[in-house]
Protein backbone atom coordinates (compact mmCIF):
# COMPACT_ATOMS: atom_id res chain seq x y z
CA UNK A 1 0.00 0.00 0.00
CA UNK A 2 1.35 3.47 -0.90
CA UNK A 3 2.02 6.05 1.79
CA UNK A 4 -0.84 8.12 0.33
CA UNK A 5 -3.26 5.36 1.25
CA UNK A 6 -1.97 4.83 4.79
CA UNK A 7 -3.74 6.17 7.88
CA UNK A 8 -2.86 9.54 9.41
CA UNK A 9 -0.52 7.82 11.91
CA UNK A 10 1.18 5.68 9.28
CA UNK A 11 -0.96 2.66 10.11
CA UNK A 12 -2.83 0.80 7.40
CA UNK A 13 -6.61 1.32 7.63
CA UNK A 14 -8.69 -1.71 8.55
CA UNK A 15 -9.48 -3.99 5.61
CA UNK A 16 -12.78 -3.56 3.87
CA UNK A 17 -15.31 -6.18 4.96
CA UNK A 18 -15.73 -9.17 2.67
CA UNK A 19 -19.09 -9.60 0.97
CA UNK A 20 -19.64 -12.77 2.98
CA UNK A 21 -19.22 -10.73 6.18
CA UNK A 22 -21.85 -8.24 5.01
CA UNK A 23 -24.26 -11.03 4.17
CA UNK A 24 -23.68 -12.59 7.58
CA UNK A 25 -24.40 -9.26 9.31
CA UNK A 26 -27.63 -8.82 7.36
CA UNK A 27 -28.75 -12.37 8.08
CA UNK A 28 -27.97 -11.82 11.77
CA UNK A 29 -30.16 -8.71 11.69
CA UNK A 30 -33.01 -10.69 10.20
CA UNK A 31 -32.65 -13.39 12.85
CA UNK A 32 -32.56 -10.85 15.66
CA UNK A 33 -35.78 -9.31 14.32
CA UNK A 34 -37.46 -12.71 14.17
CA UNK A 35 -37.88 -12.79 10.40
CA UNK A 36 -36.75 -14.72 7.37
CA UNK A 37 -35.42 -12.22 4.86
CA UNK A 38 -34.74 -12.08 1.13
CA UNK A 39 -32.77 -9.14 -0.23
CA UNK A 40 -31.30 -7.68 -3.36
CA UNK A 41 -29.50 -4.35 -3.48
CA UNK A 42 -27.80 -3.19 -6.66
CA UNK A 43 -25.87 -0.13 -7.75
CA UNK A 44 -28.03 1.02 -10.66
CA UNK A 45 -25.07 2.29 -12.65
CA UNK A 46 -22.33 -0.29 -12.02
CA UNK A 47 -24.35 -3.45 -11.41
CA UNK A 48 -22.49 -4.31 -8.20
CA UNK A 49 -24.86 -6.13 -5.87
CA UNK A 50 -25.60 -7.70 -2.52
CA UNK A 51 -27.92 -10.69 -2.68
CA UNK A 52 -29.61 -12.95 -0.15
CA UNK A 53 -32.11 -15.29 -1.77
CA UNK A 54 -32.47 -12.79 -4.61
CA UNK A 55 -33.97 -15.33 -7.01
CA UNK A 56 -36.45 -16.81 -4.53
CA UNK A 57 -40.16 -16.30 -5.28
CA UNK A 58 -41.74 -14.03 -2.68
CA UNK A 59 -45.21 -12.76 -1.82
CA UNK A 60 -45.26 -9.14 -2.94
CA UNK A 61 -48.54 -7.98 -1.31
CA UNK A 62 -49.02 -4.26 -2.14
CA UNK A 63 -45.70 -4.13 -3.97
CA UNK A 64 -47.80 -5.34 -6.94
CA UNK A 65 -48.74 -1.68 -7.31
CA UNK A 66 -45.29 -0.92 -8.74
CA UNK A 67 -45.56 -3.15 -11.86
CA UNK A 68 -49.15 -1.89 -12.15
CA UNK A 69 -47.88 1.70 -12.14
CA UNK A 70 -45.38 0.84 -14.87
CA UNK A 71 -48.04 -0.82 -17.02
CA UNK A 72 -50.31 2.21 -16.56
CA UNK A 73 -47.63 4.60 -17.76
CA UNK A 74 -46.67 2.40 -20.70
CA UNK A 75 -50.31 2.36 -21.82
CA UNK A 76 -50.54 6.12 -21.35
CA UNK A 77 -47.39 6.61 -23.43
CA UNK A 78 -48.84 4.42 -26.19
CA UNK A 79 -52.11 6.35 -26.19
CA UNK A 80 -54.13 3.38 -24.93
CA UNK A 81 -55.56 5.35 -22.04
CA UNK A 82 -55.91 8.97 -20.98
CA UNK A 83 -54.35 9.61 -17.55
CA UNK A 84 -56.92 12.36 -16.98
CA UNK A 85 -59.84 9.98 -17.58
CA UNK A 86 -62.36 10.32 -14.76
CA UNK A 87 -63.43 7.36 -12.66
CA UNK A 88 -66.37 7.24 -10.25
CA UNK A 89 -65.86 5.03 -7.20
CA UNK A 90 -69.05 4.22 -5.31
CA UNK A 91 -68.75 3.19 -1.65
CA UNK A 92 -70.47 -0.16 -2.23
CA UNK A 93 -68.09 -1.09 -5.05
CA UNK A 94 -64.76 -0.13 -3.49
CA UNK A 95 -62.10 -2.51 -2.24
CA UNK A 96 -61.65 -2.50 1.52
CA UNK A 97 -58.62 -0.91 3.11
CA UNK A 98 -57.48 1.48 5.83
CA UNK A 99 -56.18 4.32 3.66
CA UNK A 100 -57.18 6.69 0.89
CA UNK A 101 -60.44 6.22 -0.99
CA UNK A 102 -60.85 2.82 0.67
CA UNK A 103 -61.50 4.57 3.98
CA UNK A 104 -63.95 7.19 2.68
CA UNK A 105 -67.72 7.02 3.06
CA UNK A 106 -69.04 8.93 0.05
CA UNK A 107 -68.86 8.63 -3.72
CA UNK A 108 -65.55 9.81 -5.19
CA UNK A 109 -64.75 11.04 -8.69
CA UNK A 110 -61.08 11.14 -9.59
CA UNK A 111 -58.72 10.87 -12.55
CA UNK A 112 -56.78 7.70 -13.23
CA UNK A 113 -53.46 9.45 -12.62
CA UNK A 114 -54.63 10.73 -9.25
CA UNK A 115 -55.70 7.21 -8.37
CA UNK A 116 -52.15 6.04 -9.15
CA UNK A 117 -50.91 8.70 -6.74
CA UNK A 118 -53.05 7.32 -3.92
CA UNK A 119 -52.21 3.69 -4.66
CA UNK A 120 -48.47 4.42 -4.35
CA UNK A 121 -48.24 7.14 -1.71
CA UNK A 122 -50.70 5.67 0.83
CA UNK A 123 -51.17 2.18 -0.67
CA UNK A 124 -54.87 2.78 -1.34
CA UNK A 125 -56.44 -0.57 -2.29
CA UNK A 126 -59.58 0.89 -3.83
CA UNK A 127 -57.50 3.20 -6.03
CA UNK A 128 -55.21 0.35 -7.10
CA UNK A 129 -58.10 -1.91 -8.07
CA UNK A 130 -59.72 0.87 -10.09
CA UNK A 131 -56.46 1.34 -12.00
CA UNK A 132 -56.04 -2.43 -12.39
CA UNK A 133 -59.56 -2.69 -13.83
CA UNK A 134 -58.69 -0.04 -16.43
CA UNK A 135 -55.21 -1.32 -17.33
CA UNK A 136 -56.01 -5.04 -17.20
CA UNK A 137 -54.23 -7.80 -15.33
CA UNK A 138 -52.99 -9.44 -18.52
CA UNK A 139 -51.48 -6.14 -19.63
CA UNK A 140 -49.61 -5.77 -16.33
CA UNK A 141 -48.13 -9.24 -16.68
CA UNK A 142 -47.33 -8.71 -20.35
CA UNK A 143 -45.49 -5.49 -19.47
CA UNK A 144 -43.50 -7.30 -16.78
CA UNK A 145 -42.56 -10.08 -19.19
CA UNK A 146 -41.63 -7.56 -21.87
CA UNK A 147 -39.29 -5.81 -19.45
CA UNK A 148 -37.48 -9.06 -18.68
CA UNK A 149 -39.17 -9.85 -15.36
CA UNK A 150 -40.13 -13.50 -15.86
CA UNK A 151 -40.86 -14.17 -12.19
CA UNK A 152 -43.20 -11.22 -11.66
CA UNK A 153 -46.88 -12.10 -11.91
CA UNK A 154 -49.89 -10.16 -10.65
CA UNK A 155 -52.23 -13.01 -9.82
CA UNK A 156 -54.96 -11.28 -7.79
CA UNK A 157 -56.52 -7.88 -7.28
CA UNK A 158 -56.65 -6.23 -3.87
CA UNK A 159 -60.28 -7.28 -3.51
CA UNK A 160 -59.52 -10.90 -4.40
CA UNK A 161 -56.60 -10.92 -1.98
CA UNK A 162 -58.80 -9.62 0.85
CA UNK A 163 -61.59 -12.06 0.08
CA UNK A 164 -59.20 -15.01 -0.03
CA UNK A 165 -57.79 -14.11 3.38
CA UNK A 166 -61.27 -14.06 4.92
CA UNK A 167 -62.33 -17.28 3.22
CA UNK A 168 -59.16 -19.23 4.00
CA UNK A 169 -59.11 -18.15 7.64
CA UNK A 170 -62.85 -18.60 8.12
CA UNK A 171 -62.99 -14.98 9.29
CA UNK A 172 -65.58 -12.24 8.99
CA UNK A 173 -63.13 -9.30 9.12
CA UNK A 174 -59.45 -8.64 8.56
CA UNK A 175 -59.01 -8.23 12.31
CA UNK A 176 -60.46 -11.71 12.73
CA UNK A 177 -57.80 -13.07 10.39
CA UNK A 178 -55.08 -11.81 12.72
CA UNK A 179 -56.88 -13.30 15.70
CA UNK A 180 -56.94 -16.74 14.06
CA UNK A 181 -53.31 -16.88 12.91
CA UNK A 182 -52.09 -18.86 15.90
CA UNK A 183 -54.76 -21.52 15.45
CA UNK A 184 -53.37 -24.81 14.12
CA UNK A 185 -53.27 -24.97 10.32
CA UNK A 186 -54.55 -21.47 9.60
CA UNK A 187 -51.29 -19.97 8.30
CA UNK A 188 -50.80 -22.91 5.94
CA UNK A 189 -54.26 -22.42 4.43
CA UNK A 190 -53.77 -18.78 3.47
CA UNK A 191 -53.27 -18.57 -0.28
CA UNK A 192 -52.20 -14.95 0.16
CA UNK A 193 -49.01 -16.14 1.88
CA UNK A 194 -48.06 -18.73 -0.76
CA UNK A 195 -46.04 -17.30 -3.70
CA UNK A 196 -47.33 -20.06 -5.97
CA UNK A 197 -50.94 -18.99 -5.39
CA UNK A 198 -50.81 -15.21 -5.18
CA UNK A 199 -49.08 -12.20 -6.74
CA UNK A 200 -45.37 -12.83 -6.68
CA UNK A 201 -41.93 -11.73 -7.80
CA UNK A 202 -38.30 -12.04 -6.74
CA UNK A 203 -36.05 -9.44 -5.11
CA UNK A 204 -33.91 -9.40 -8.26
CA UNK A 205 -36.90 -8.77 -10.53
CA UNK A 206 -37.96 -5.85 -8.36
CA UNK A 207 -34.56 -4.16 -8.34
CA UNK A 208 -34.39 -4.62 -12.10
CA UNK A 209 -37.75 -2.89 -12.46
CA UNK A 210 -36.76 -0.04 -10.15
CA UNK A 211 -33.47 0.42 -11.98
CA UNK A 212 -35.34 0.69 -15.28
CA UNK A 213 -37.65 3.32 -13.79
CA UNK A 214 -34.68 5.34 -12.54
CA UNK A 215 -32.77 4.96 -15.82
CA UNK A 216 -35.78 5.97 -17.96
CA UNK A 217 -35.99 2.49 -19.49
CA UNK A 218 -39.34 1.26 -18.15
CA UNK A 219 -41.29 3.88 -20.15
CA UNK A 220 -40.53 7.18 -21.90
CA UNK A 221 -38.52 9.60 -19.71
CA UNK A 222 -41.43 11.85 -18.73
CA UNK A 223 -43.40 8.84 -17.56
CA UNK A 224 -40.48 7.43 -15.58
CA UNK A 225 -40.08 10.86 -13.97
CA UNK A 226 -43.74 10.77 -12.97
CA UNK A 227 -43.28 7.31 -11.43
CA UNK A 228 -40.19 8.43 -9.51
CA UNK A 229 -42.14 11.38 -8.15
CA UNK A 230 -44.91 9.17 -6.76
CA UNK A 231 -42.52 6.65 -5.23
CA UNK A 232 -40.74 9.56 -3.59
CA UNK A 233 -43.99 10.71 -1.97
CA UNK A 234 -44.71 7.47 -0.12
CA UNK A 235 -45.65 8.40 3.45
CA UNK A 236 -44.39 5.40 5.44
CA UNK A 237 -41.09 6.11 7.27
CA UNK A 238 -40.76 2.95 9.34
CA UNK A 239 -39.10 0.50 6.95
CA UNK A 240 -36.66 1.36 4.16
CA UNK A 241 -36.23 5.04 4.97
CA UNK A 242 -35.53 4.27 8.65
CA UNK A 243 -32.12 2.99 7.59
CA UNK A 244 -31.13 6.29 5.96
CA UNK A 245 -31.96 9.15 8.37
CA UNK A 246 -29.92 11.72 6.46
CA UNK A 247 -31.18 15.00 5.01
CA UNK A 248 -29.12 14.60 1.84
CA UNK A 249 -30.07 10.98 1.05
CA UNK A 250 -33.33 10.56 -0.89
CA UNK A 251 -35.33 7.39 -0.28
CA UNK A 252 -38.26 6.39 -2.47
CA UNK A 253 -40.29 3.23 -2.08
CA UNK A 254 -43.38 1.07 -1.91
CA UNK A 255 -44.29 -1.13 1.00
CA UNK A 256 -46.27 -4.37 1.07
CA UNK A 257 -47.93 -5.85 4.16
CA UNK A 258 -49.92 -8.97 4.95
CA UNK A 259 -50.12 -11.17 8.04
CA UNK A 260 -46.49 -12.13 8.81
CA UNK A 261 -45.32 -10.37 5.59
CA UNK A 262 -43.45 -7.05 5.63
CA UNK A 263 -41.81 -5.83 2.43
CA UNK A 264 -40.42 -2.75 0.82
CA UNK A 265 -38.81 -2.01 -2.52
CA UNK A 266 -37.35 1.32 -3.46
CA UNK A 267 -34.43 3.51 -4.44
CA UNK A 268 -31.76 5.19 -2.34
CA UNK A 269 -30.00 8.20 -3.89
CA UNK A 270 -26.87 9.87 -2.50
CA UNK A 271 -25.72 13.45 -3.10
CA UNK A 272 -22.66 12.21 -5.00
CA UNK A 273 -24.99 10.81 -7.68
CA UNK A 274 -24.80 7.16 -6.64
CA UNK A 275 -28.16 5.40 -6.67
CA UNK A 276 -29.18 1.98 -5.46
CA UNK A 277 -32.22 -0.18 -6.11
CA UNK A 278 -33.35 -2.05 -3.02
CA UNK A 279 -35.78 -4.93 -2.49
CA UNK A 280 -36.30 -6.48 0.94
CA UNK A 281 -38.98 -9.12 1.58
CA UNK A 282 -39.53 -10.63 5.02
CA UNK A 283 -41.69 -13.21 6.75
CA UNK A 284 -42.16 -13.00 10.51
CA UNK A 285 -41.95 -16.06 12.69
CA UNK A 286 -44.56 -14.49 15.00
CA UNK A 287 -48.18 -13.80 13.93
CA UNK A 288 -48.14 -10.32 15.47
CA UNK A 289 -49.57 -7.28 13.68
CA UNK A 290 -47.25 -4.71 15.28
CA UNK A 291 -43.61 -5.77 15.26
CA UNK A 292 -41.39 -2.67 15.07
CA UNK A 293 -38.12 -4.62 15.10
CA UNK A 294 -39.19 -6.46 11.95
CA UNK A 295 -40.04 -3.18 10.21
CA UNK A 296 -36.74 -1.61 11.23
CA UNK A 297 -34.79 -4.66 10.03
CA UNK A 298 -35.74 -3.75 6.47
CA UNK A 299 -34.04 -0.37 6.77
CA UNK A 300 -31.04 -1.76 8.62
CA UNK A 301 -30.50 -4.56 6.11
CA UNK A 302 -30.72 -2.10 3.21
CA UNK A 303 -28.27 0.29 4.88
CA UNK A 304 -25.73 -2.48 5.53
CA UNK A 305 -25.94 -3.57 1.90
CA UNK A 306 -25.72 -0.06 0.46
CA UNK A 307 -22.81 0.90 2.71
CA UNK A 308 -20.91 -2.22 1.64
CA UNK A 309 -21.36 -1.28 -2.02
CA UNK A 310 -20.21 2.26 -1.34
CA UNK A 311 -17.02 0.97 0.31
CA UNK A 312 -16.18 -1.49 -2.44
Amino acid sequence: MSEANRGVWGVDPPPEPRMSDVVERIEAEFRAAGVTGFLHVVDMDTGREVAIGAAEPVVIASVFKVPLLVAFHRQAADGLLDPAEQVVLRPQDRTAGPTGVSALLDEVRMSLRDLTCLMITVSDNAAADAVLDRVGRDAVNAAAAGLGLPDTVVEVSGRELHESLLADAGAATFADVWAKLDEPGVLGRLRALDPSRTSRSTPRDMTRLLSMIWRDEAAPPEHCAAMRRLLGLQVWPHRLSSGFPYDDVVVSGKTGTLPTVRNEVGAVEYPDGARYAVAVFTRSLLPIAVLPRADAAIGTAARLAVESLRRS
